[in-house]
């Protein structure tokens, strides 16, 4: 049987008017972001001085744009639960790039995305001043990433964390990592926080392969974009608020990670059995 990972995707058929749509969404959806871009950074400029990490004001921004890319791109978004109130951290499967619209354009949060990201042409960049923590996969970061985690947990930063620790086809949910999850024991932060794990969802316009908005292993980026943004018929992303749990419930970040694991895993496998209904 071969992996899931290698199994490629048979992409539909685009004609003149699929690329006239591709181009005019892509248009607005670039003005969009980036006309809010500028706006973020240049109101980052006197809330910096004033308030530090925090980020009282720019958040806003980066929700409204995100909000507005679901409608431009003619992909409906539906929210079932709520996104908790308490101070604490989120966490979610990953599926595809449109994560990160998502999940910002239903809560204002922080991600945390490994460090090569930073680097990435465009996304790099527009990560660096939403405020994504950047972590390295070394062993002798550790020390520091955990005090910039704290400090972050501690401005009432909501960090979002995607524990698979890589992205798959949108079909299944892989085994969590609870490395970062050690973040939450450390000083006291357990009696005081609380984790909410989020289901993502991605349902594929009718007809199409059900991996659709899936973007995993060497996928580059911009024929996944032109590929979203030249559908016509969308399919739609749901996204699953979970109850939160307190940290100090659970006796250890294996534990911790565990429930929210299996958490996941149940509302996603439900919310693709609800279509397919």
């Amino acid at each position: 049987m071969s992996d899931w990972r290698e199994v490629p995707i048979q992409s539909p058929r685009f004609g003149p008017l699929n690329w006239l749509v591709a181009i005019l969404r892509g248009l607005v959806l670039g003005a969009v972001t980036f006309g809010g871009l500028a706006v973020l950074l240049a109101l980052r400029l006197i809330e910096r001085p004033l308030f530090g990490l925090s980020r009282p004001w720019t958040p806003f921004i980066t929700q409204a744009v995100c909000r507005a890319a679901f409608p431009i791109l003619g992909l409906p978004l539906q929210v079932r639960g709520k996104a908790m109130a308490h101070r604490g951290a989120v966490v979610a499967n990953h599926a595809s790039w449109l994560d990160i619209f998502a999940l910002n354009a239903v809560q204002r949060v922080y991600f945390v995305s490994k460090s090569e990201v930073a680097d990435w042409a465009l996304i790099g960049w527009l990560a660096r001043a939403t405020g994504t923590v950047f972590i390295a996969r070394k062993g002798t970061e550790a020390k520091r990433q955990q005090a910039i985690f704290e400090a972050r947990l501690r401005a009432n930063h909501r960090l979002l964390f995607f524990p698979e620790g890589t992205s798959t086809d949108a079909l299944r949910v892989l085994p969590f990592k609870s490395t970062l999850f050690a973040a939450f024991y450390s000083h006291g932060l357990d009696h005081i926080l609380q984790i909410q794990p989020v289901s993502v969802v991605y349902h594929a316009p009718k007809g199409q392969d059900r991996r659709y908005y899936g973007w995993w292993g060497e996928m580059a980026f911009a024929p996944h974009l032109l590929h979203t943004l030249a559908t016509l018929r969308q399919g739609r992303v749901e996204i699953v608020f979970h109850p939160p749990v307190p940290v100090d419930s659970f006796a250890s970040r294996k534990e911790l990670a565990a429930h929210c694991e299996a958490v996941i895993r149940a509302g996603h496998a439900q919310a693709l059995a609800r279509a397919a209904a």
